[in-house]
């Protein structure tokens, strides 16, 4: 029902420009109303004056009047010359005394004191004569036991013919004014709404190659300035949801390309090897041996698959599975046991020093330190230090591993965490059955716990440092 009422659908402009000269229309009518009601009012008090001070005259002929004739002649001097006036005198019995030339008939129409010319406008009897009609009782001098009836009646012609005169005149002044009212309505609302055109031609300039803020906020009125603002808030935002999925996308490419690099190597190798091993008949032991080679491989494939799904779901944000507090020194203690035989091997110096308590996940905090651990050991010399340092800070806490040799290149220094990248130009070192991902998974859970990794190389020291921040509950 609502929906079968309601405007068809028009601009903006159009529709308050209707509404304005709807506004006017009504100020407009009402106005007309008032005015025809007050000169209508107006004239009924002339006439009702006018019958009243006849009635005074009349009354005062009468206390002067000897006889029947008298009473006559006096109201035929006093009354006959008056335009539109006409006065009937009768007895109680209904005799005729006096009556002016051409009293109205009892059947024409006689309008009572109390109504208006508007209800004759709003009987229908419009352009029929009228006459105002007062009757009162009077006593004459000469029988004064007899009281007398006088009918009072004017014709109010001429009030009505202005009546008309100013009604049409009205009417033509009212049609006008709306007009004039809807034109300049709408030329006010069409400049009015000038900056709202301004906003749509700046949002119409937008593309996915120019999202940058441009809604003149200082140039449209202050009703327009927070839609403008938002409007420039919602493309920064959307410029910078389109940076991060360009960047997301760049990343993903990087990463299928790595994906594929490093899945072609081991799954050449498997096929390569299976093929020559059945192109002869071989022994068991030849067998046996390119099935656990085989399973080396695929061993290092699964590794690879459960590192890319952890490393997915950090970057999901997953909340921490047993978020804890612990002390980091305790865990580093742990692991310097658990490298010590690689260490002895290499003759590398292990050491830790320093305290700070950790609030997050004990299992993902020890892979984390593990694999710096692991890529210090793989790249310090024989004879070389690698040093676990864990530093309070006021917010948080930093672990650092730092090892000795050669300096890394500080172009490469930034890509050092990125997926399957390698410092070696050869991408593989031939110590390692790491698939480049150690240090990916290690920024993936220092971030996970809220906080940061870092690395820097200078004077043949390389130092990996990881914060984690105290939470804010």
């Amino acid at each position: 029902m609502l929906r079968r009422l309601s405007l068809p659908r028009l601009s903006l402009t159009s529709r308050l420009s209707f509404f304005f000269t709807l506004v006017a229309a009504c100020v407009l009518l009402g106005l007309s109303g008032l005015f025809m009601t007050a000169a209508d009012r107006h004239f009924s008090d002339l006439d009702r004056s006018t019958l009243q001070d006849k009635q005074h005259l009349i009354d005062d002929i009468l206390t002067s009047a000897n006889s029947p004739e008298d009473l006559r002649w006096r109201l035929s001097e006093s009354l006959n010359h008056h335009h539109g006036l006409f006065v009937q005198v009768t007895t109680q019995t209904g005799q005729k005394l006096f009556e002016t030339d051409g009293f109205p008939a009892t059947n024409r129409w006689l309008l009572l004191e109390h109504e208006t010319l508007l209800h004759a406008l709003k009987g229908g009897r419009h352009g029929q004569r009228q006459y105002r009609v007062q009757q009162f009782h009077a006593n004459a001098h000469y029988a004064p036991e007899a009281p007398l009836v006088i009918i009072l009646a004017t014709d109010t012609a001429h009030h009505q013919h202005f009546l008309d005169e100013l009604l049409r005149t009205l009417g033509v002044y009212t049609a006008a004014a709306i007009l004039v009212s809807g034109l300049l309505g709408w030329t006010a609302v069409y400049l009015g709404l000038s900056p709202l055109r301004a906003i749509k031609a700046h949002a119409a300039a937008v593309t996915a190659q120019r999202l940058q803020a441009c809604m003149p906020v200082q140039a449209v009125p202050v009703e327009m300035a927070d839609l403008a603002q938002t409007l420039n808030q919602m493309l920064e935002r959307l410029q910078e949801m389109l940076e991060r999925l360009q960047d997301d996308f760049r990343r993903l490419s990087e990463f299928a390309s790595d994906l594929a690099h490093e899945l072609r190597t081991p799954i050449s190798n498997m096929l390569t090897q299976t093929q020559v091993t059945l192109a002869a008949q071989r022994d068991n032991t030849a067998y046996r041996d390119i099935l656990a080679s085989n399973a080396e491989e695929l061993q290092r494939l699964a590794r690879m698959v459960a590192d890319m799904l952890f490393l997915a779901k950090t970057e999901r944000g997953v909340d921490l599975p047993h978020k804890e507090r612990f002390m980091a020194a305790d865990e580093a203690q742990a692991l310097l046991g658990f490298y010590e035989a690689v260490a002895d091997d290499k003759g590398i110096s292990l050491t830790a020093q320093g305290n700070g308590s950790i609030e997050g996940d004990r299992l993902m905090f020890r892979r984390a330190l593990s694999n710096l651990l692991s890529n210090a050991l793989r790249h310090t010399p024989a004879g070389g230090n690698v040093r676990i340092i864990v530093i309070a800070l006021p917010n948080g806490t930093e672990v650092s591993v730092e090892n000795t040799g050669e300096d890394i290149d500080p172009e490469v220094l930034p890509r050092l965490f990125d997926r399957f990248y390698r410092a070696d130009p050869a991408r593989a070192h031939p110590t390692s059955d790491g698939a480049g991902l150690g240090l990916a998974i290690t920024k993936a859970i220092v971030e996970a716990h809220g906080g940061r990794a870092s690395v820097k190389s200078a004077q043949g020291v390389t130092c990996f440092s990881l914060v984690f921040p105290y939470s804010d509950e």
